[in-house]
């Protein structure tokens, strides 16, 4: 079973060095995941990768089915999600090619994704003060050291609901706000991730700085950076991934010991199984 998953931002489809490949399609109560899965050894770990947008980049952010890539992950014994995104700067010290490792998350996705497999007769509110696992973001701060990139160990992610870049007026606002970084993806994964009692930490791969700098954002510019980042990232993964095979000691693994309030009797059926992989411990 899979223990380490990785998630892929855009341009990165795939990674280097898996052995013992398997494409492991999977099916979720809550639809199809963005593409197969891509299970193996990586430097000696059990892992499971997934190209958040689909192989040949076909998905949009809004569009994606982010409780079943997670829902997916957890199926295949998920412990520890690496999530990799493109994001844009706000701050001048944290330039294209720089990798952040945001501690937060600012939400302005309006609720237009699905983000908790709560709901339809079953309530819980899980603690999300802060979002990101701490020990995983060190060890990954930990494995980038080497690395030929700088790399910031805390930021705030602005996550916007896209699929257009900002407005030069909304660049100025997150901006004024403090914000950092932003992108289109990674709160919903963090959300969901804390929900399915998964660590998770995301890797930012800046590409731009946004509008605000007083160039617009393009796609062309944004590519050109990807595909710098791209290699860094398949770096980094091979170091990190190897780091990761010890017991957990963070709260993430036991997120919904007090969070589910809902009289256990009252559930409906459907949910109980729908949840089983997420929730049987607490409610069998």
């Amino acid at each position: 079973m899979a223990k380490i998953g990785i998630i892929g931002g855009s341009g990165l489809y795939q990674i280097d060095g898996i052995t013992q490949v398997k494409e492991v399609t999977l099916s979720t109560p809550f639809g199809d995941p963005s593409d197969k899965y891509i299970t193996g050894k990586l430097e000696g770990a059990d892992v499971a990768f997934l190209p958040r947008h689909g192989r040949g980049h076909r998905i949009l952010p809004t569009e994606l089915n982010y409780r079943a890539n997670i829902y997916g992950m957890k199926k295949l014994g998920v412990e520890q999600i690496v999530s990799m995104s493109a994001v844009g700067s706000f701050k001048q010290e944290l330039k294209p090619l720089d990798i952040v490792l945001p501690d937060q998350f600012v939400d302005r996705t309006n609720q237009a994704r699905k983000t908790t497999f709560f709901g339809e007769g079953i309530a819980a509110h899980i603690s999300f003060a802060e979002p990101v696992c701490a020990d995983l973001r060190k060890v990954i701060y930990s494995a980038g050291k080497d690395l030929d990139v700088k790399m910031h160990d805390k930021g705030t992610y602005v996550n916007m609901e896209g699929p257009a870049f900002s407005t030069k007026a909304e660049s100025l606002l997150y901006k004024s706000w403090g914000m950092d970084i932003i992108g289109m993806t990674n709160m919903p994964e963090a959300r969901l991730a804390r929900e399915a009692e998964m660590c998770f930490a995301t890797v930012a791969f800046i590409t731009d700085y946004d509008c605000w700098h007083g160039e617009a954002v393009t796609i062309d510019m944004v590519i050109a950076n990807l595909t710098k980042n791209v290699e860094t990232a398949k770096q980094l993964i091979k170091k990190v991934v190897p780091m990761l095979s010890g017991k957990r000691n963070c709260d993430c693994k036991s997120a919904l010991k007090h969070a589910i309030i809902t009289d256990k009797k009252l559930i409906p059926e459907k949910k109980k199984k729908d949840l089983d992989i997420i929730i049987g411990k607490y409610i069998n």
